[in-house]
């Protein structure tokens, strides 16, 4: 379905850029606004500045980043939706958008129809984390423990619906387990308490729990990536470890209200994944522990539906609401 939806959205781009009237060839020609729905200090917001900073260069106009920050990333996206589709008014946004358009029937926007994917930048695995005194040493440990305890065991998340959350309902739904899911005000309360013994297990953010792991202050037993993450590459896969199936990876990119001239959705998306292709910025990426993913427009819009599908089923397995 999500094909048709793509289709759809690559048609209505090319109509917007015949009749759109007089577009800007010199795109942009005036200070370009960023919104990201997170806090600074968060790991989408220093991704989106990283990609802020040197697209203002490649661009040669200033980029403003706003942090609109509220409703998981919506309150964001609604304001980028219903902006003018004229390239000076972008979303940064992660997998919580295509989370969100999933599971909350009552968004005051459409999150497959008024927002275009334009570039996909990063997708960074989240870690499983238990405490060092746990007798889980890896996660066929943890599933006999989940399986031997059903519904005993809790595991943490920076709130309900991000993306930690449902790695872990993920998690739970792909291997038939129960958990007691505990929702925090963020990744590091729930970290800390997970240090501290009071949750069971954590499917951090890199940022969050990759220090954890290299501090020895948490037990990692393994990554929800496809494939190894770069940055440690000693941990197996969740499906190394024999869950077959599960997969799942924080990506984060660029959106424009649906509108939006097709000249300036390839300025922003050639720009972009240039830039991504820097040493400067790869080296960047690694620092802040975040696995580098350029993605074009048409593999971030096949990335962003089908997350939409996906989670839609997990939600409704889990019995999760976000209205």
């Amino acid at each position: 379905m999500f094909k048709n939806i793509i289709k759809n959205i690559a048609i209505s781009v090319a109509i917007s850029a015949l009749f759109a009237g007089v577009v800007n060839a010199a795109y942009p020609d005036k200070p370009i606004k960023m919104m990201i729905g997170y806090a600074p200090g968060s790991s989408t917001d220093i991704v989106g500045r990283m990609i802020a900073n040197d697209l203002s260069v490649a661009l040669k106009q200033p980029i403003v980043v706003e942090n609109r920050g509220g409703a998981a990333g919506s309150l964001a996206a609604e304001a980028v939706a219903k902006s003018n589709p004229d390239g000076y008014t972008i979303l940064f946004a992660q997998n919580g958008l295509a989370i969100n358009v999933a599971a909350n029937p009552k968004l005051p926007f459409n999150g497959q129809k008024d927002l275009l994917p334009v570039v996909g930048v990063a997708a960074t695995p989240h870690i499983l984390i238990v405490n060092n005194n746990s007798p889980a040493k890896n996660v066929a440990d943890l599933m006999a423990m989940l399986k031997a305890d059903p519904g005993k065991l809790s595991f943490g998340s920076s709130g309900i619906g991000n993306s930690d959350h449902m790695a872990g309902e993920l998690f739970l739904a792909t291997t038939g387990l129960q958990a007691i899911h505990v929702p925090y005000k963020g990744g590091s309360p729930a970290a800390t308490d997970l240090v501290g013994g009071q949750i069971d297990f954590y499917f951090a953010g890199m940022p969050v729990g990759l220090p954890l792991y290299k501090g020895d202050k948490a037990r990692a037993l393994a990554v929800t990536s496809k494939n190894r993450f770069s940055g440690a590459p000693e941990l197996m896969t969740i499906q190394e470890a024999g869950v077959k199936g599960y997969e799942m990876a924080l990506w984060q990119g660029m959106f424009v209200p649906a509108g939006t001239p097709q000249n300036i959705i390839k300025a922003l998306n050639n720009s972009t994944l240039k830039i991504l292709e820097t040493p400067e910025m790869k080296e960047r990426f690694q620092k802040a522990g975040v696995q580098i993913a350029p993605m074009d427009t048409k593999q971030f819009s096949e990335l962003y539906f089908s997350d939409i599908a996906r989670w839609k089923v997990v939600m409704e397995k889990a019995k999760i609401k976000l209205d």
